[in-house]
């Protein structure tokens, strides 16, 4: 069960992934692979395959490391989807990818000049069937149309912190001395990214309660729309025309070593929310770890739903590193299929 957005009350109740059919993604590249090179993409749907195993079968099929696999994005098991994956053949001819294993359907493959990257995508496109819909449905138009205007709060979904929280328990354990160290680098890659998230949603979630999740804060660090790019609203006079014209969105951190700092009173909201934490914080920054930030607002476009008898259909894209469930925990409370938490 899922619990709705901070300050809410879900309007409905449902159940979600009651086949892989009814969760479909397709990934977005935002170009078009091709003219040759020593990469071979794939475009490649599953049923029933994490993002990971797909790449050791890859690997095992063509007789490569599992390091020549490149993929852009971790996509669930229970769930239709597109995305693609890239094999580095540097001087081989195409490998025969007649035997794919069940469940594992090649779409499209392109000769490219580079590897596919992790957050190489642009975006990723959703249709998600929620069935047995009950509760206020007569209210759901209203919400679904203030998404599509406002957006939502860009929290982290429960899919990054692993399955009944075991990433982001198992890294603090980690980061704080008290548990097992992550065997390999994957899973100290993942454990680090549930720690971050999760700083970085306790911050979102204060700023949602004050009610400034989608507003300036005097010292903010503001993100332009659809740029990864970072700048000062002290150094934009219509910072707080921009962010209500969607135009930037405020951002909130991603705990590590440097980065672009807030000031004044975003800067003591974000110390405040983060005082409890700082032995996590002081761990990051041992292992490594690079400060980043987020951006606080998650633009939904191309939002369109109906309803067919007690279902609802919904179809939107969100950018790389957004959660659909995100989208739905502002107007959903649900249960599920047993579903992958990678």
């Amino acid at each position: 069960m899922t619990e709705a957005a901070v300050g809410t009350e879900a309007l409905c109740r449902g159940r979600l992934r009651q086949s892989p059919a009814d969760f479909q993604v397709r990934e977005q590249l935002g170009f078009e692979p091709g003219a040759g090179g020593e990469h071979l993409w794939l475009h490649i749907r599953k049923i029933g395959w994490n993002t990971m195993d797909v790449a050791l079968a890859l690997a095992k099929l063509t007789r490569l490391p599992v390091r020549n696999v490149g993929y852009s994005g971790l996509k669930d098991r229970h769930a239709v989807t597109d995305q693609w994956f890239s094999l580095h053949l540097p001087g081989k001819p195409d490998p025969d990818l007649s035997a794919l294993p069940e469940g594992i359907e090649l779409l499209q493959a392109e000769r490219h000049n580079r590897k596919l990257n992790r957050g190489t995508h642009r975006s990723n496109a959703f249709r998600l069937v929620v069935r047995d819909l009950c509760g206020q449905t007569e209210l759901l138009d209203q919400a679904l149309e203030r998404i599509r205007q406002q957006g939502v709060a860009n929290y982290f979904g429960e899919q990054r912190f692993g399955r009944d929280d075991n990433n982001f328990r198992r890294a603090a354990a980690w980061l704080r001395g008290e548990g097992e160290a992550p065997r390999k680098n994957a899973l100290r890659g993942m454990w680090l990214s549930a720690v971050r998230s999760r700083l970085f949603n306790e911050v979102l979630a204060e700023r949602e309660r004050v009610g400034v999740w989608n507003a300036l804060v005097e010292g903010d660090v503001l993100q332009p729309e659809g740029s990864r790019g970072l700048f000062l609203a002290d150094d934009e006079p219509q910072a707080a025309e921009r962010i209500a014209a969607g135009e930037v969105h405020p951002t909130a951190p991603l705990p590590g070593i440097g980065g672009m700092a807030s000031s004044r009173a975003c800067a003591e909201l974000e110390a405040r929310v983060l005082a409890p934490y700082q032995d996590l914080i002081e761990a990051l920054c041992r292992e490594g770890v690079e400060a980043s930030r987020r951006a606080t607002r998650l633009p939904v476009t191309a939002l369109e739903w109906q309803r067919d008898g007690d279902a609802l259909i919904l179809s939107f894209s969100l950018p790389a590193g957004a959660f659909a469930t995100t989208v739905l925990a502002n107007f959903l409370d649900w249960t599920e299929h047993v579903a992958d938490r990678q």
